[in-house]
């Protein structure tokens, strides 16, 4: 019922239509310290190296004033727009992972906009948390995991408005967190290389491929993590320990669903 690799590719596509008028609105009006920031912090995250860093440094370039006029308030709305679609599409993925109707996990709309200045605010402290505010990788590795299970167990929480109690969302959490920290490990080895041989090959147009299929790959690990640790939190095991109830909140203890 998850529909697992349709619910990733369609977060993945709205992430990527996101994060293109986000460059475009955050190169126009974020000060020059939070651009070099966000840079680094992408170019951490990725291991980038070569001409795909310079593509991160030169779209995060101090804006001239023609690329502010040129954004405007029709930029930030679109931005706005794009991102409240993410959330959207995360929270239909939660709906379905615990079997909720619309009406049971019918959420008021600054919830959307609550996730995503909380993963903004996320991408932007990669970098320091990388390097464990500057005590190295040892330190940093463990963080991003304590945190990445913090901000999933929220995610989940407040997207489905409250629908679920806390304890039965933590193993999806978890589950998620481990997911996402290794294909992040991956990224340092596989994406420099790829996207600099994109880059070499067929320009920006190549880049954009390489972005999208690793997206995608990345949002079906946060699929399969989120729906499995729906299913194991109802199991006998941990049903007892977290309180969880016997059958998803959307399914009757009969089994069957709702009408």
């Amino acid at each position: 019922s998850v529909n697992i690799f349709d619910s990733a590719t369609r977060i993945a596509a709205q992430c990527f239509l996101t994060a293109v008028p986000l460059l475009f609105v955050f190169g126009a009006y974020a000060p020059e310290a939070m651009q070099n920031q966000v840079a680094t912090s992408v170019s951490t995250v990725f291991g980038l190296t070569g001409g795909s860093k310079a593509q991160v440094e030169q779209a995060f370039a101090p804006a001239s004033d023609d690329l502010r006029q040129a954004t405007g308030l029709v930029g930030v709305l679109m931005l706005l727009l794009s991102a409240t679609a993410v959330s959207r599409a995360v929270q239909r993925l939660c709906r379905r992972a615990w079997v909720l109707s619309r009406t049971e996990s019918k959420v008021a709309p600054w919830r959307w906009l609550a996730w995503i200045i909380l993963w903004l605010g996320a991408l932007i402290l990669q970098g320091l948390l990388h390097n464990g505010f500057g005590r190295g990788a040892e330190l940093g590795a463990p963080v991003i995991l304590v945190i990445q299970v913090a901000m999933w167990w929220w995610t989940q929480h407040l997207l489905l408005g409250g629908a679920v109690r806390w304890p039965p969302l933590l193993p999806g959490a978890v589950i998620t967190a481990i997911a996402v920290s290794a294909l992040s490990v991956t990224a340092h080895f596989y994406m420099p290389r790829a996207l600099n041989r994109a880059l070499a090959g067929y320009g920006p147009a190549g880049s954009v491929f390489v972005l999208l299929s690793w997206l995608i790959v990345v949002c079906v690990a946060v699929a399969i993590g989120l729906s499995v640790g729906a299913v194991l939190s109802q199991e006998p095991f941990l049903r007892r320990r977290l309180g969880t109830p016997k059958s998803p909140p959307g399914v009757p203890e009969d089994g069957e669903r709702k009408s």
